[in-house]
């Protein structure tokens, strides 16, 4: 059983987004918040493997919410909820932890699957959307020849699949690059997080553009 964390200063919308998870037999709200101040004691009290958090909040947003809730709860996955397909609060979020973003206007079964995904470790971006986000809000440096020394601790395969992981690519597409099992390459990604100390594949893409491993399209 998946638990979820709900927050949002909408009562309506908390209420929503209840019944559309709790009809599911694999995922369970165990708690709601109304701001960011709150989320990270509900977070404490209830444990959650994921939460939904909405961005803009009156008093304590969802940035400064999503920063308490990482501190308090490592482990677990946020995954950022907003009316707007990119705004200026994006990269703010993902440098300081979340998993992914979400429409408000995703449909339910679409809802209930991104809850799924996010707690399996997945983007919660198109590869389209992966790269408008990060050369939208990186300052790249620029390319050069050698491996970056943030990231001289992985081994060439290793270099490979973040790179994929920047593209947007999923660990089934990196097999088929890479002529690697999917198993392997689920292997590779958690060894390319352990390394360089970081939570999830999101801020392995945001790391890959900002050291100049990856550059942007165009």
């Amino acid at each position: 059983m998946i638990r979820v964390l709900l927050v949002d200063d909408q009562d309506l919308v908390r209420g929503g987004m209840r019944a559309i998870l709790d009809a599911e037999d694999d995922l369970e709200v165990v708690g709601e918040a109304g701001d960011g101040a709150r989320a990270a004691d509900v977070a404490v009290e209830v444990s959650p493997d994921v939460v939904l958090m909405d961005v803009q909040m009156p008093g304590v947003d969802g940035i400064e919410g999503l920063r308490r809730v990482v501190r308090a709860r490592p482990r677990a996955r946020v995954l950022m909820l907003t009316m707007f397909d990119l705004d200026e609060y994006v990269f703010a979020a993902l440098k300081e932890g979340a998993s992914g973003f979400l429409l408000k206007t995703t449909p339910p079964a679409a809802l209930a699957q991104a809850v799924r995904d996010c707690h399996a470790g997945e983007m919660l971006f198109s590869p389209a959307v992966t790269r408008r986000l990060v050369e939208t809000f990186v300052r790249r440096p620029p390319a050069t020849d050698g491996v970056p020394e943030v990231l001289a601790g992985l081994t060439p395969r290793e270099l490979d699949v973040l790179r994929a992981m920047a593209r947007g690519l999923s660990n089934a597409e990196i097999g088929r690059e890479l002529y690697l099992g999917e198993a392997t390459v689920k292997t590779h990604v958690t060894r390319v997080l352990a390394k360089l100390g970081l939570r999830d594949r999101v801020q392995a893409v945001v790391l890959a553009y900002e050291c100049g491993l990856a550059q942007p399209s165009g």
